[in-house]
């Protein structure tokens, strides 16, 4: 569980985000959503600890960030994962020595061990005969799975995605987005995704945090959202021709379920 208390963060005298508190869940999809310049990427830096909040206070579990001594901040890196926007691969490795790489860097298991756990974290993503490939010679989708392999290789507690559907076809982006929930909860990690994907918010958003100019504008899940009577958050979410149809779907549903069924 990650923990964020009235945060604020400005360059240069301009506040970017402007106190923000929320809670992220473990063993949850928590996706943080918004337009262009709301402040999303900003946001997830900040809980990375690549930037340094100006007020305010992020806690891991019961430890906050900027009280972590040196040595807790290493620990604490080794049980983060991240999935980068553009996959981040090293275009000179290969699929298995790009998913080697985070415990090569990090621990000081042998490499016959580290490519045992590197194949279990190939097979879990479903990369068929790619251990070999190199980056240049595999799909957009295939790139995904590497990278979610990558991430997961070192068992974390916590999941960090930038745009993990950016680039990706429609089929290949739900496939995506239902890895990373059925990782999310297998191994119960606390998973923070960045994205502005309609298809992931109604598709995996088991908690949701919609910001607009450096504010928390609404939070919820996927299923609130269909009900959110909050402008802001309709205004963007109904954006989307297939938000709206499937929200007319799940309405429709909902309101037959309701009913009582008639007796003769």
């Amino acid at each position: 569980m990650i923990r964020v208390e009235n945060i604020i963060k400005s360059f240069d005298d301009v506040e970017i985000l402007k106190g923000i508190s929320t809670q992220f869940e473990k063993g949850k999809t928590n996706l943080i959503i918004g337009q262009s310049g709301s402040g999303k990427t900003v946001f997830l830096k900040c809980l990375l600890g690549l930037f340094k909040i100006d007020s305010g206070s992020i806690h891991f579990e019961d430890k906050m960030l900027k009280e972590m001594s040196i040595k807790e901040r290493s620990v604490l890196r080794q049980e983060i994962g991240m999935v980068f926007q553009g996959s981040a691969l090293f275009d000179s490795m290969t699929v298995e020595e790009n998913i080697m790489f985070p415990m090569q860097m990090f621990t000081k298991k042998v490499n016959s061990e580290i490519r045992d756990r590197a194949n279990i974290a190939i097979k879990r993503v479903n990369l068929i005969d790619a251990n070999t490939k190199f980056p240049d010679e595999i799909s957009g989708g295939m790139k995904k799975r590497v990278a979610i392999a990558r991430a997961i290789i070192m068992n974390p507690k916590y999941l960090f995605c930038d745009e993990p559907n950016s680039g990706l076809d429609p089929k290949t982006a739900i496939l995506i987005d239902n890895l990373i929930q059925e990782i999310t909860d297998e191994y119960q990690i606390t998973t923070v995704i960045n994205t502005h994907d309609m298809n992931s918010v109604m598709e995996i958003g088991e908690k949701i945090i919609f910001l607009k100019q450096g504010k928390k504008a609404w939070e919820g899940s996927n299923k609130d959202i269909f009900h959110t009577d909050n402008k802001a958050v309709s205004d963007f979410v109904y954006s989307s021709d297939l938000f709206k149809k499937v929200r007319e779907v799940y309405l429709k549903e909902e309101t037959t379920q309701e009913s009582p069924q008639r007796e003769d």
